[in-house]
């Protein structure tokens, strides 16, 4: 193992390796309607500031990319049905795009100026900072991951979905409605995010043995955070986000109007606050959790 290119040189490396693959992810991306071609603005450096703090930075954003646009495209016809929302393949814009890589991106910032962009390993002996941290960028890409599974998942589950502030039974597409399904996915999407942190980490961090053993624990602190956001997100989009049936469209909408009537939540956060919010506070717990438990 070694520390994947540490030193000035090896970030300029990773500098050029971050935006030629970020290029061509973009370009294919938008070709493949994922996003638009005003998200490239912000996804593109957002590639270049995880790169250059490390490869496995990269790895966990993409990661996430290329599992929430493949469950976005599961199930599309029944969901053009129910989400107001709904485009084709999912097209995210660049406010998305920031929504769900900007606090990681601050981060992977700050983590770079401490280390030099040597990848480090979770270890509060060695740096109670560092740890948090990293530990904040895979809450991050947990909490991201799970609302993504469990949104796009979730809403295909057979059971009806019941509102997590009441646990009464609402229409599906409801903001704060949960489902057994949709909280398994987020836990199976927050599980993906440690296990490619803790395997790319092999190749690029070098530790004692038994810090090197304790990063697994990576595996089951980010499927709690992918479970944790998810609820996170859910109770903000049952109180602060709207909810309302309109009986012209047949489908729950996230405005009210005329024909709409209202099923829960106060008109405060759209859907990008609602997940800015419970990234943030995500982020925050697990990097606190972090410091307690490497």
């Amino acid at each position: 193992m070694d520390h994947g290119g540490g030193g000035g040189s090896g970030i300029w490396i990773r500098a050029a390796v971050a935006v030629a693959a970020g290029a061509a992810i973009a370009a294919r991306a938008v070709r493949r309607k994922s996003v638009d071609s005003s998200a490239v603005f912000v996804g593109v450096p957002a590639m270049v500031a995880h790169t250059v703090a490390g490869y496995r930075f990269a790895g966990l954003l993409l990661v996430f990319f290329f599992t929430s646009s493949r469950v976005t495209r599961v199930g599309e016809a029944r969901k053009r049905a129910l989400d107001p929302e709904f485009k084709e393949g999912g097209q995210r814009n660049w406010k998305q795009v920031l929504s769900n890589s900007g606090i990681a991106s601050i981060l992977v910032v700050l983590i770079a100026s401490v280390t030099g962009g040597t990848d480090r390993c979770l270890d509060s002996k060695e740096s109670t900072l560092v740890t948090a941290l990293i530990g904040g960028v895979i809450g991050h890409y947990a909490c991201c991951n799970g609302d993504t599974w469990s949104s796009e998942l979730g809403i295909l589950s057979k059971a009806e979905p019941r509102i997590i502030t009441t646990f009464k039974r609402v229409r599906k597409g409801t903001n704060g409605g949960v489902t057994i399904d949709g909280l398994l996915a987020a836990a199976a999407a927050g599980f993906s995010i440690g296990l490619a942190f803790v395997l790319i980490g092999f190749f690029t961090t070098q530790c004692a043995p038994d810090v090197f053993w304790n990063q697994l624990l990576a595996i089951p602190l980010a499927t709690a955070a992918g479970l944790c956001g998810s609820l996170i997100d859910s109770f903000l989009g049952a109180t602060v986000q709207y909810s309302g049936f309109c009986s012209v469209r047949k489908k729950v909408v996230g405005v009210d109007g005329p024909t709409v009537t209202r099923i829960s939540g106060m008109n405060i956060l759209d859907n990008n606050g609602v997940n800015v919010v419970s990234v943030f506070l995500t982020t925050a717990l697990t990097a606190v959790a972090c410091t307690y438990i490497f």
